[in-house]
């Protein structure tokens, strides 16, 4: 369902190859087979080393970073592609959302933003649309309690899965917070 215009298609590009730089391995690999399957050439890298490697050996027309990762930021790697080649479609991916690492990302080269999980159409939609003007939003953008469970459930990965510290670096009571993470993630 393509009503918005500003959409290409990725047969209009001669180079497809495509650089994912995300240091969630099963996410990567989702993205990378589904992009395939849209035809772009995929190139994977775990890290911020891995991805300025894989760019030093072929400078890919489009990427998509993740903000953080294991080794670093991937405004690193959004950096160093730009010098290898300025003509690249960059999207920042990212469980950690706000407006100064959005605009951080599009002052360094980024043409999107968008906010993990995303799924392969919307990363496609973001990477063929025209720069010059906005992507078209999601056609099934996650609910509020969505987004509220991603980023509790990530916060807690991130606090090595532990309830007390995670409820204090979210500011909640821990009983509230073990009732959260009982639960089924919602739709």
């Amino acid at each position: 369902m393509n009503d918005f215009k500003n959409i290409k298609n990725a047969s209009e590009f001669e180079d497809k190859s495509l650089l994912i730089v995300d240091d969630d391995n099963p996410f990567r690999e989702r993205l990378s087979r589904a992009m395939e399957k849209k035809g772009f050439k995929v190139t994977q890298a775990e890290g911020v080393k891995r991805g300025i490697e894989c760019l030093k050996l072929k400078k890919p027309a489009f990427a998509v970073i993740d903000l953080r990762l294991n080794d670093g930021n991937g405004l690193e790697v959004v950096k160093e592609l730009q010098n290898f080649n300025n003509k690249s479609r960059i999207i920042m991916l990212t469980g950690y959302g706000n407006i100064p690492t959005a605009v951080a990302a599009v002052k360094h080269g980024a043409i999107d933003y968008l906010a993990k999980p995303a799924d392969a159409d919307d990363v496609e939609k973001a990477l063929l649309a025209d720069p010059k003007s906005k992507a078209p939003p999601p056609e099934n953008p996650m609910s509020a309690d969505r987004v509220k469970w991603e980023h509790i459930h990530r916060v807690f990965e991130l606090c090595n899965r532990n309830v007390s510290e995670t409820a204090r670096r979210l500011k909640m009571h821990r009983r509230t917070l073990q009732r959260i993470l009982s639960k089924r993630s919602p739709k």
